[in-house]
């Protein structure tokens, strides 16, 4: 996933800043590409599975986008709800998911949930907001809305990886994964890599999609390299092409405590006196 610098990216909704995706949120299509592509063979859905089972739970996705991975969710979930800052997408989702009685989409920001306290089991992020430091009012709006309990589950790209997370370091030179790793383990989170192989139906495919992820520059470089590994020439587009792409998945447990009845567990609580299941974590 691409990044833009956050004072040249930031946009407003409703006074609040709003961090525009580069990629999906004017790339729709080309988006669609991708996440139809990636991680063919399950790696990150098995490691999030093995945390935590959301079969009879409730999940909210946070940065859902056009609602993509919101099915794998309901197909067992008790319920599922997407929020998602860009209307566009907000739409797309919704009539992604129409036919889902136990799915709901809302727009807004991770920064301020339009959801109430202690609603979910289990709250998902995918590439979207959390990417270290400066997201820390969105780990507490999931922190808010987490059950005692519950578990926090935020899958970014491995920007170690190769070859994936050398282009990336080549657009984000400031970029310093062993710090955001420090991070998330300061919040108290644990992480595992992932390795996962991305498979496109064609070359066409993957230079689309490699297109929206990196700079013109940086995107010829890895369209290159993806055609060396995978043997095919300028003018092949008929073959499938594969590329191996490096995840982290960050998961973290809301501890339980003692929670009094009639009660939210919000930071409200906290300034009121009532002992609550709040993260002593969080900053």
């Amino acid at each position: 996933m691409r990044w833009f610098p956050r004072a040249l990216s930031s946009s407003r909704r409703g006074g609040e800043e709003v961090l525009p995706s580069p990629n999906i949120w004017y790339y729709q299509k080309a988006y669609e590409v991708e996440n139809r592509a990636q991680d063919v063979d399950d790696e990150i859905w098995r490691v999030l599975a093995g945390a935590r089972d959301w079969s009879g739970a409730d999940v909210l996705d946070i940065g859902c986008g056009d609602g993509f991975h919101l099915p794998r969710f309901a197909a067992t979930a008790r319920s599922v709800v997407g929020v998602e800052p860009h209307e566009p997408l907000v739409r797309d989702a919704r009539n992604r998911v129409e036919r889902l009685a136990n799915v709901e989409v809302r727009q807004g920001r991770a920064q301020r949930l339009p959801l109430p306290d202690a609603a979910f089991d289990v709250v998902h992020a995918r590439t979207a907001y959390f990417f270290g430091p400066g997201c820390e009012p969105g780990l507490r709006e999931a922190e808010r809305v987490l059950r005692p309990g519950g578990l926090m589950m935020i899958v970014d790209l491995d920007v170690t990886s190769e070859p994936y997370g050398r282009w990336m370091r080549l657009d984000l030179p400031h970029y310093d994964p062993p710090g955001v790793e420090k991070f998330f383990a300061r919040q108290g989170f644990d992480c595992r890599k992932v390795m996962t192989r991305w498979q496109f139906e064609d070359a066409a495919a993957m230079e689309a999609v490699l297109k929206i992820e990196f700079s013109a520059p940086v995107a010829a470089k890895a369209i290159a390299e993806v055609r060396r590994l995978n043997e095919v020439s300028s003018g092949a587009g008929e073959k499938q092409v594969t590329l191996p792409v490096g995840y982290r998945v960050h998961t973290r447990v809301k501890p339980t405590g003692l929670v009094v009845p009639d009660h939210s567990v919000s930071s409200a609580d906290a300034s009121s006196g009532v002992v609550s299941s709040a993260s002593p974590r969080m900053p």
